[in-house]
């Protein structure tokens, strides 16, 4: 009874230090995937003559300087009805650098946004060349009172 006690106890153990040894092993991985996004934040709402002007904050985390980064985008009315869909070409990117983009959404006003998806990134090039990646490795979020997703 008490060699089952202990090799239970010693299972457990193997088993808790074998979960250790992979999330260590993984985390670098990990740290090395969020430090290669691009994080892209949806910052202000303003209201402008000819409907609503959006700041975008691109920090771009990477190495790697984009020539080209379009994004497809849907706005979403403040019912949750589509208002409008754009693609958006936010490149030249410098490698480690954040840059802050705008855009205009003309006859919409910015309480008529509801919430901005980020639907694809259409066209992503950097400097090594095209890549097929972007929209999975870039992270989106707001300070505005309209939501960010992907």
């Amino acid at each position: 009874m008490l060699s089952r006690s202990i090799d239970s106890q010693m299972t457990r153990y193997v088993n808790a230090s074998v979960v250790l040894l992979f999330a260590l092993a993984a985390s670098p991985n990990v740290a090395q995937a969020q430090s290669n996004a691009l994080h892209i934040e949806l910052n202000r709402l303003e209201e402008h003559d000819a409907g609503c002007r959006v700041h975008l904050v691109l920090e771009n985390t990477s190495p790697r300087a984009y020539a080209s980064y379009q994004l497809d985008l849907v706005v979403f009315a403040a019912d949750g009805v589509i208002a409008r869909r754009l693609a958006l070409e936010t490149a030249p990117l410098r490698a480690n650098k954040t840059t802050v983009k705008e855009f205009e959404l003309t006859d919409l006003t910015c309480q008529g946004v509801g919430r901005i998806l980020l639907n694809d990134v259409t066209s992503c090039s950097s400097d090594a060349g095209n890549r097929d990646d972007c929209v999975t490795t870039t992270r989106v979020s707001s300070r505005a009172s309209a939501t960010f997703v992907k």
